[in-house]
């Protein structure tokens, strides 16, 4: 084949139009398609920052329900994102396989059978394996929906459309709590948590029948060397009015024929600066971010002094101080959205790197400053702890906690994007899952403060990795990407 009339996947993608005096336009058009995958995408992510986030709010009534004491009450918040540790590299990995588009769909199928299975669970064993399954699910969207979005859009604004999509899990953590109090306020019964799960159910199908109708990634069929199928799947993702290419040529792969890379090739001498760069960050951001995000009414409930220390006296008093602590969370998770709007407008200019690492370190002050909050009383410990978390909010969505995500999906070739991904995913999500199970625990043994401190560090050892393993993708075409 005449390599000259052929082109690569990214380069149909790429490719500017011209007007009539030969001005190419600034950025490669969407088609109809392409913005269709975007939003199909944005549905993971959501769902994720809704169910992890609403937790938090269904957490008391769950405990009420069951009799839990402080273990069970971990196990509870963490199974979930113990699932996702699982998940991420058990299914994430299979869509190097068995192609992006069916875990596209597979996973959203298994997140609505699981979703069902917590609404009706009957005991404590069966919460905790819905709650897992809904992990699982939730993890194999990490690297999918990335690999999703990243493989088929212009590289110049990738970055901004797959953090607009991230960005969803802060909307759904904000729903989260939101609808928690909303179905609190109107219903006011110890069993309002299951409405909680359900109301996610019908939207959840919806995505899955809508997610049959979006195009493999030619990328994937590229890299198998399955050239005329990715052609067809191309002239899928590229139409236009008028129709423009009129006409598709890919390129093979050098790589389609080679023995396909395992699991280890991702500690190797050539990907693992990669790897840690995608992987240790992420951990250290996540044990801020879920056991904040997760524990936020919790923690308001405990220092503001209205919250579950001791016994309840009744239900009414546990539902009182679960709205009161929905209510602080809400206005909370509302910077948590600001964040990732900023996230979205600088990272195709200022660069992934840079953004981490200041996210990082203002993560660092906001946890600081909520510290602070233990050595005082009265309205001055309410301001320090509100405008601590404010700030934690603002800077996590601003930096590690989007950055982190969109790294992971870039710094690995096609051959390995998923499982590398993937893998860094569910590494992420041990110092989640350590933190779900033992913050209830530590909170009451160590107090506020001392866990904060201890966040504190973590954030500042991630700034400093960050810098050290530093590989800047913005506006870097992936097939080309070299380290």
């Amino acid at each position: 084949m005449n390599l000259s009339a052929t082109r690569t996947v990214q380069e149909y993608i790429d490719e500017t139009p011209n007007w009539p005096d030969g001005t190419h336009t600034a950025e490669a058009p969407m088609t109809s398609m392409q913005w269709r995958i975007w939003m199909l995408a944005t549905a993971g992510k959501f769902f994720e920052g809704l169910v992890v986030f609403m937790t938090g709010v269904a957490l008391p009534l769950i405990v009420a329900e069951f009799h839990l004491d402080a273990a069970q009450k971990g196990m509870v918040s963490a199974a979930t994102l113990f699932g996702i540790l699982v998940g991420a590299s058990a299914l994430g990995g299979l869509a190097d396989h068995f192609g992006r588009k069916a875990m596209f769909i597979a996973e959203m199928a298994l997140f609505v059978a699981f979703l069902m299975l917590v609404t009706w669970s009957s005991s404590l064993l069966w919460l905790l394996i819905g709650l897992f399954g809904l992990g699982l699910a939730l993890g194999c969207d990490y690297p999918t929906a990335h690999l999703v979005i990243s493989e088929s859009i212009p590289s110049n604004f990738r970055g901004r459309l797959v953090l607009a999509a991230f960005g969803f899990q802060a909307m759904g953590a904000l729903a989260g709590t939101a609808l928690g109090y909303i179905i609190l306020r109107d219903d006011k019964s110890i069993a309002d948590w299951r409405l909680m799960y359900a109301a996610a159910i019908l939207p959840a199908l919806l995505v899955v029948i809508a997610r049959f109708s979006v195009p493999q990634s030619s990328h994937w069929l590229v890299a198998r060397n399955r050239i005329p199928e990715a052609e067809r799947e191309m002239v899928k993702l590229l139409v236009r009015r008028p129709q423009y290419p009129k006409e598709i040529k890919l390129r093979h792969s050098h790589d389609g024929t080679a023995k396909r890379p395992g699991f280890l090739s991702l500690f190797s001498k050539r990907h693992r600066r990669a790897t840690i760069l995608a992987s240790v960050p992420w951990f250290l951001q996540d044990l801020s971010t879920y056991g904040i995000g997760i524990f936020t009414p919790i923690i308001l409930a405990s220092t503001i002094g209205k919250g579950l220390s001791g016994p309840p006296r009744d239900i009414s008093e546990i539902l009182f101080s679960d709205m009161q602590a929905a209510k602080g969370a809400a206005f909370l998770d509302v910077l948590l959205l600001a964040g990732m709007i900023a996230a979205v407008v600088m990272a195709d200019k200022v660069g992934r790197i840079r953004l981490q690492i200041v996210g990082f370190v203002g993560c660092a002050a906001g946890l600081l400053l909520a510290a602070f909050s233990s050595y005082c009383s009265g309205s001055w410990k309410m301001t320090l702890i509100f405008a601590g978390f404010m700030i934690f909010n603002l800077m996590t969505n601003l930096g590690p906690n989007a950055m982190t995500y969109l790294i992971a999906g870039e710094v690995f070739p096609t051959s390995i994007r998923g499982m590398g991904a993937g893998f860094a995913a569910s590494f992420a999500k041990i110092g989640a899952v350590l933190t779900a199970f033992l913050f209830p625990i530590l909170l009451k043994d160590l107090g506020t403060a001392t866990l904060l401190y201890g966040l504190v560090g973590a954030s500042l050892l991630g700034a400093v990795v960050t810098w050290c393993f530093r590989i800047e993708t913005k506006g870097v075409n992936l097939e080309t990407l070299n380290y």
